[in-house]
């Protein structure tokens, strides 16, 4: 389905060098960001003190957010448990406080807005945990973008799965330079959100791919330079892309604005990654693929023909 169709092809390649310094413009920010101010890394990574609650109805989060705020002990997170009623706390490490008084000191203060709130479960979640939840985040993602470039170079050539590769892995770095930037919570859920953006950049990526590979096929195209097969592959995958693109960012904006604080990390990462990833796939992965060399022999397999035999 099309909304509409682009007559002339749009020279993208010529501006390939600009679209690719700016990628690397913002990536060194990203990483300088992240260097200088670091991942504000929740209490799944950095260890803290967990707390699950009841209350005898349902239970207001944001009154009880704003109670936890009170106290002072840094960023909390509060999010309902299964049902409206059981409530789960997460609260970071306080330097000079024990977990048994900081688990009395927010039973405290919520039971000065509801009697009835009960402590269900309190446990302390040690540094070590949260060492090997960053490592094996970590590993995750190594390994992601290894199936994604080993996908790319069987499907297509090695010069499309290394810009690709690096295309993705740039709209990754993005993403964790502007929670270092903000200084958001980084937390399960964003690299979940991470990871899902991996997958979806990579989806953009194989479309004008397999659009470029018929292109070099097409009979029309025989006389095209590589820089022109690309910007009509582009060209034709624009409203697909728009289509796709536009969908799926309505319903993350939505999580963003609607989903609440237990989901604005991961919507945010979301959002974040499909923005760039529609740049990276289009002005960053086919540019660079240009500039690695890529050109119709590696593309499709051509068949000389056989000399006559001479009589």
């Amino acid at each position: 389905m099309e909304f509409f169709r682009i007559k002339r092809d749009i020279p993208f390649m010529s501006y390939g060098k600009l679209t690719t310094t700016i990628s690397l413009v913002t990536f060194i920010l990203a990483v300088a960001f992240l260097f200088a101010k670091g991942l504000n890394l929740s209490v799944e990574f950095t260890g803290g003190t967990v707390m699950e609650v009841q209350y005898q109805q349902a239970a207001n989060l944001g009154d009880i957010r704003h109670r936890v705020e009170s106290l002072k002990v840094g960023e909390a997170q509060i999010q309902s448990l299964g049902t409206s009623r059981d409530v789960l706390i997460r609260l970071p490490n306080k330097p000079g406080t024990s977990s048994a008084k900081l688990s009395e000191s927010v039973m405290n203060t919520l039971k000065a807005g509801d009697a009835s709130v009960q402590l269900r479960k309190v446990e302390f979640v040690g540094p070590s945990v949260g060492e090997e939840l960053v490592t094996h985040g970590l590993t995750a993602i190594i390994l992601v973008c290894v199936g994604i470039m080993i996908y790319l170079a069987l499907r297509f050539e090695w010069r499309l799965a290394v810009s690709a590769i690096i295309a993705n892995m740039h709209d990754v770095v993005i993403i964790l330079g502007c929670f270092a930037l903000f200084q958001w919570e980084f937390s399960l859920t964003v690299l979940a959100g991470v990871l899902a953006v991996l997958g979806y950049s990579v989806n953009e990526s194989v479309v004008v791919f397999d659009r470029i590979r018929e292109n070099f096929r097409r009979p029309g195209m025989r006389g095209k330079s590589t820089e022109e097969v690309i910007d009509n592959a582009i060209t034709s995958t624009i409203s697909r892309t728009m289509i796709t693109h536009g969908s799926t960012e309505t319903m993350v904006l939505s999580m963003l604005f609607f989903g609440g604080p237990a989901l604005h990390g991961f919507a945010m990462a979301l959002t974040i990654g499909i923005v760039f990833g529609i740049y990276s796939s289009v002005l960053v992965a086919s540019p660079l693929a240009l500039a690695l060399g890529v050109k119709r022999e590696h593309m499709i397999k051509i068949v000389k023909p056989k000399e006559e035999a001479v009589v």
